[in-house]
């Protein structure tokens, strides 16, 4: 099983969310620590560089979780979790990435 490791902003990410979201992005994440390999692999989207990341769906794909699988410490680092409007989420991930 992996260890889950959240970047610095993903609360700020969390705290914008309802609690029944929020439950239910913890319980995704869960899934994620057992499962890295479950979510879709991001690659260029919209101009932005995204490879090596991954995310995974929650509250009926609402709400993106984006994250990057670090085998070598066995750790899922979650980037940024957030709706898909503009973008905004993978563009969070794309710099949290650095």
């Amino acid at each position: 099983m992996y260890d889950v490791r959240y970047h610095p902003l993903v609360e700020k990410d969390l705290e914008k969310l309802s609690n029944t979201i929020r439950i239910e992005v913890f319980k995704k994440i869960k899934k994620i620590r057992q499962s890295p390999e479950l979510g879709q692999a991001l690659g260029n989207k919209n101009g932005m560089n995204l490879s090596g990341l991954r995310k995974m769906y929650a509250a009926k794909k609402q709400i993106r979780i984006v994250y990057e699988i670090i085998d070598d410490i066995i750790v899922i680092k979650v980037l940024a979790i957030g709706k898909r409007e503009k973008m905004q989420v993978y563009k969070e991930a794309e710099q949290r990435k650095q």
